[in-house]
C-alpha cells in the first residue's frame, strides 16, 4: 500500500453562519454533467465525501462542495453539494459560499454567472460586500396543509414543497417556540416529524423523500417578517436560514395568495441572520425565486488523507 496522503485543496466559507467547504483540486479524472458526477462520486469515491464533511477534518455541519468544470458553454462552473451524510439535490447557501469562493479564484465576470447544479442552472452575481443574489430553480408547493400524527406532539400540520429540496413546513404556533435557546426541543420536534413523515409514507413528487423540516415563529422585531428553524440531513440544524428552504417557503407563500411577484420577504434563520427573497412566476407553474444572502471566506487549507491513518475517510455515523 503506498504511503503517499491524498491531498485535496479546499476553500471554507460560511454564509449567515452556515459553514460551506468547496473542493477545488483533488478529484478524480471523470466528465460529465453535475448529476453524472454526484453519481458518480457516490458509486466509487463516497470516501472523499467522509473525508472532507466528517469528523475529524469536518463536523456535523458541514456542507461541502465540488468544483466542477462546467458542461455548458454559457455557465461559469458546476457543482455537487453534499454532508456528513450523503448528497444533496441543491443548496443556496451553498451556492452563495461557491460564489464568494469564486469570486475569491478571480473565476467571475461581471454581470449574471451561470452555475451549473443537479437539479438544475441557477444565476450568480459577483458578490457585493459579501452579499450575493441567487436566482434559483423552480420552486413549488406540492401540497398545503397535509396532516401527520406525530407520536408525543399530536397532529401537525405542513405544506409540502420543492425549493430545490423537499421541504415539510410547518407553522410552530403555539406548539414550539422557535428561539435559538429552544435547540434541542426544536431539535427532537423536527426530527420526530421527519419520522412520522416516513412512517405515513408522506413524500415529495415522485415518491421525494422529505428531507428538510422547517419551522416557523415570529421575530423579536422587525429585522425579518418571520424566523425558522430547518432541520436538515444528518439530524444537524442549518445556521442559516436556508436558502432551498426560504426558496420553499416563498412557492407556499405565492401559491396561498400572500406573497406576489417582486414583493420582498426577509427569512430570519435561528441565529437572526437574515436572506432576503422574492418571486417571479414559472411559466410552467410554481415560481422563480430569487435569494440573497452574505457570505465571506474564512479559509484556504490542503486536507491531507493518510491511507494508513484509521479516520482518514472520516468518522462515519448511522445517523440520517
Amino acid at each position: 500500500m503506498s504511503d503517499v496522503a491524498k491531498r485535496l485543496k479546499v476553500i471554507d466559507s460560511h454564509t449567515a453562519g452556515e459553514p460551506t467547504r468547496v473542493v477545488v483540486e483533488g478529484l478524480p479524472e471523470f466528465t460529465g454533467t453535475p448529476g453524472e458526477w454526484r453519481d458518480f462520486l457516490r458509486a466509487q469515491h463516497d470516501d472523499l465525501r467522509t473525508a472532507v464533511a466528517c469528523e475529524p477534518r469536518g463536523h456535523e455541519a458541514m456542507v461541502g462542495a465540488y468544483l466542477l468544470e462546467p458542461t455548458q458553454s454559457d455557465c461559469v462552473a458546476g457543482v455537487v453539494f453534499f454532508n456528513n451524510v450523503g448528497y444533496l439535490h441543491g443548496c443556496l447557501h451553498g451556492t452563495i459560499g461557491l460564489t464568494v469562493t469564486l469570486a475569491h479564484l478571480g473565476r467571475l465576470t461581471e454581470g449574471e454567472n451561470k452555475i451549473e447544479t443537479p437539479t438544475g442552472i441557477v444565476t450568480v452575481r459577483p458578490p457585493e460586500d459579501g452579499w450575493v443574489t441567487v436566482q434559483n430553480v423552480r420552486s413549488w408547493r406540492h401540497a398545503a396543509a397535509v396532516p401527520v400524527d406525530v407520536p408525543g406532539w399530536g397532529t401537525v400540520q405542513g405544506d409540502v414543497a420543492w425549493g430545490g429540496n423537499w421541504f415539510f413546513l410547518i407553522e410552530a404556533g403555539d406548539t414550539i417556540e422557535v428561539d435559538f435557546k429552544n435547540l434541542d426541543q426544536l431539535t427532537d420536534f423536527t426530527c420526530a416529524v421527519r419520522d412520522a413523515l416516513e412512517a405515513n409514507g408522506i413524500t415529495g413528487a415522485e415518491d421525494g423523500e422529505i428531507d428538510h423540516i422547517e419551522v416557523f415563529g415570529p421575530t423579536a422585531d422587525d429585522s425579518a417578517d418571520s424566523k425558522n428553524f430547518v432541520l436538515c440531513p444528518g439530524r444537524e440544524y442549518d445556521r442559516s436560514p436556508c436558502g432551498t428552504g426560504t426558496s420553499a417557503k416563498l412557492a407556499c407563500l405565492h401559491a396561498a395568495g400572500i406573497l406576489q411577484p417582486d414583493q420582498p420577504w426577509r427569512q430570519a434563520g435561528i441565529l437572526d441572520s437574515v436572506f432576503e427573497g422574492s418571486v417571479q412566476e414559472a411559466f410552467e407553474g410554481g415560481v422563480i425565486p430569487t435569494v440573497k444572502g452574505r457570505a465571506f471566506v474564512t479559509g484556504e487549507n490542503e486536507l491531507l488523507v493518510h491511507p494508513n491513518d484509521p479516520f482518514g475517510e472520516g468518522i462515519v455515523y448511522s445517523r440520517a
